[in-house]
């Protein structure tokens, strides 16, 4: 992963010493629907663009209002380029994106010139947002989580198809749906059969009905569970998708000698804090072991009841996973509800 010397000043800039061309950019901030969520984006998004492939291009970033819209600008060093165009329609915080002159000419701004995104996707997004379920992650997180395993990894600038997720903890899909958009392969895992089984019902029923071929092959495995494989779309275009109904310290018994280059998920909430350990003490060893060297594990938690540092001390202990714990990745704690006041965010890497 690429690094730039971008550090904080005062007022909450974060800059660095180089001389620029001078391109300012300026990115509307993702509207929240819940007010549950009211300042994830906010929160989230300066730090997910210091985790981008943009990074080393970014010689300064701040919030900003603009017409009574949060807005982040940005000084880039150079054009964009079309990479950077793909890394922009990626991100999850931030949903639209402008040139940014403070004046024009004689005339005074800010001025802003709308950027043309576009990004080949592989199912339409609305299959993240379609479903609803109690316990929902925000599909906004659920995007951030991908997208940071996914530029701390060393697969950032692989083709999608040859990419494959693993949410362990799956649920209802959520993460699972974010990853096929993508264009990624998919794996979930969950004990709970409801939600395996449901999920496996949503799945079929939406490919039906929006015309998208797939078939489908359910099974019992000896010891474990049901398993559900799908194979997506036709000839070279086709995604697979894996649900499985058994334990997730069952998970290299599921994959089968397979290997993924993500692990993403979002912790189950409500969980005391020794039952948090001991799910991570049991299920971090098998992560590991399914996890390609180089890949990279993003895990959201209820921070309330497990503090960082005791997280860290999880991952050191049960694997050889290395936390990434430098700057921006200690700063994406935030708030979500009454109950959950603090939920953090544990990103590490396999060397």
């Amino acid at each position: 992963m690429r690094s730039c010397p971008l550090k904080r000043s005062e007022g909450g800039k974060y800059v660095d010493s180089r001389s620029l061309s001078m391109f300012h950019l300026a990115a509307k901030i993702a509207p929240q629907r819940s007010t549950l969520y009211s300042s994830l984006a906010s929160q989230l998004a300066i730090p997910e663009l210091l985790f981008s492939p943009l990074r080393p291009a970014i010689a300064e970033v701040e919030k900003k209002e603009l017409g009574s819209q949060d807005y982040i600008l940005m000084q880039l060093d150079g054009e964009l380029t079309e990479k950077d165009l793909s890394t922009l329609s990626m991100l999850a915080m931030t949903n639209e994106f402008f040139v940014y002159h403070e004046r024009i000419g004689q005339a005074v701004g800010p001025f802003l010139r709308p950027i043309s995104l576009h990004r080949d996707l592989f199912l339409p997004e609305d299959i993240v947002t379609t479903r609803r379920y109690r316990g929902k992650t925000n599909e906004l997180l659920t995007k951030f989580l991908l997208n940071v395993a996914l530029f701390s990894s060393a697969f950032d600038d692989q083709p999608p198809s040859r990419l494959a997720v693993l949410d362990p903890l799956c649920g209802g899909g959520t993460t699972l749906f974010q990853a096929l958009v993508y264009g990624f392969n998919a794996w979930g895992i969950d004990k709970a059969k409801r939600d395996i089984e449901s999920t496996d019902a949503f799945l079929r029923g939406y490919l039906r009905e929006i015309d998208i071929p797939f078939e489908r092959r359910g099974e019992r495995l000896r010891e474990v569970g049901r398993r559900y494989t799908f194979h997506i779309g036709l000839g070279e275009e086709v995604r697979q998708c894996i649900l499985a109904h058994t334990d997730t310290t069952m998970t290299p018994v599921i994959l089968a000698g397979q290997k993924v280059h993500l692990v993403v998920a979002d912790l189950p909430y409500g969980v005391q804090h020794k039952g948090q350990i001991s799910l991570l003490t049991q299920a971090l060893p098998g992560w590991q072991k399914v996890l390609r060297p180089g890949g990279a594990v993003a895990l959201a938690w209820d921070a309330t009841r497990l503090d960082r540092q005791e997280m860290i001390g999880l991952f050191t202990e049960n694997s050889n996973l290395r936390v990434l714990n430098h700057h921006p990745y200690d700063t994406l704690q935030h708030p979500v509800d009454r109950v959950i006041k603090k939920r953090d965010i544990i990103v590490a890497r396999l060397p």
